[in-house]
Formats: structure tokens, sequence, C-alpha cells
């Protein structure tokens, strides 16, 4: 049976170090980045976390079709990283402004995830631990998030939840 590892938790907590050292116990690797570069302070943050994760890795950089790149990785990949599934929901909720359109992207991203080849590492922001947000927008965004989070957590083997850098094991 392959591992879909679900790794959420707040803003830097520490989910993308250990992402790699998850995927430190396979062979061959892939990231696959949902962040899209609009400035210098986004291009620098992304330069940062292609440098920590070194030359091991194919890099492939998808904003929102996430499953359909997912089908297209080689069959040799041992593991597949998805950084970050928060990101993605922003992406499209920007791009497709409504909830429906959006969860279509999300059925066939977790239908393509279920019936992938490769190991994957699934990387999340919880944002729905807060104040509930002041505008519609922002609710919205928190909703989306938290559904992609319980479908991904409800299809993963392993679920973790990371805090301060300390991961605690949730399945």
């Amino acid at each position: 049976m392959k591992d879909i590892i679900f790794l959420t938790g707040g803003a830097r907590s520490g989910k993308s170090a250990f992402a790699l050292q998850c995927a430190e116990r396979y062979g061959k690797k892939a990231f696959l980045a949902t962040a899209e570069t609009f400035d210098e302070e986004m291009a620098a943050r992304v330069q940062k976390h292609r440098e920590e994760r070194g030359a091991g890795f194919l890099t492939l950089e998808e904003p929102l079709h996430i499953d359909m790149v997912l089908r297209e990785i080689p069959k040799d990949i041992d593991i597949v990283i998805v950084d970050c599934l928060t990101v993605w929901a922003g992406n499209l909720l920007y791009k497709q402004e409504s909830r429906k359109k959006v969860m279509t992207y999300v059925e066939r991203f977790t239908d393509a995830l279920q019936n992938h080849h490769s190991n994957c590492i699934l990387v999340s922001n919880e944002v729905g631990m807060g104040i509930v947000p002041d505008n519609a927008m922002a609710r919205e965004f928190r909703d989306i998030a938290g559904s992609i989070n319980q479908q991904v957590a409800k299809i993963a083997t392993e679920a973790w939840f990371l805090c301060s850098g300390i991961p605690m094991r949730l399945k």
C-alpha cells in the first residue's frame, strides 16, 4: 500500500522541513510546488525552498492543475511532496471565484491522489484555529482550506500536526 502522508499546522510551524525529512526514506523524489511568484519577497521564499531541498528532487511548479501534473509524474518516482495545498486553495479561489468551481478541482485532485502510483506527502496550513475572519472572502478561503484538509486527511494513511517545529502524529 502506498503512503499518503498529510502534514498540517500553522504558518512557519516546520511543515516543509518535516516533509523533506519524511521524504528521506524514499528513493527518487519529486516536488510539486503550488506557489506563484508575484513579487520579490515571494521569489526569495521560493528560492530558499529550492535551496533547502537541494538537487535531489524533480521540481514541478503548477498553481492550479495539480491533479494533471500528478498524473504526469514519471513512474520511477517513489515520493512526491505537494507543497502547499493552502496556497493552491488561494490560487483556486482567486482564479475561479466560486466554491463550487474550486471543489471540482479538489475532487479531481483527491481522485488523482488515490489512483497515483507514487507515495505522496501533502503539506497544508491549518487555518481554522484562529478568530473568525471579518470579511466574506477570508471566511470563504478558511472554509475551502478546511474542506480540502478534511478530505485529504480522510484518505491519508498518516496525518501529522506540527506546532513550533514539533510533529505530533494524528493518524
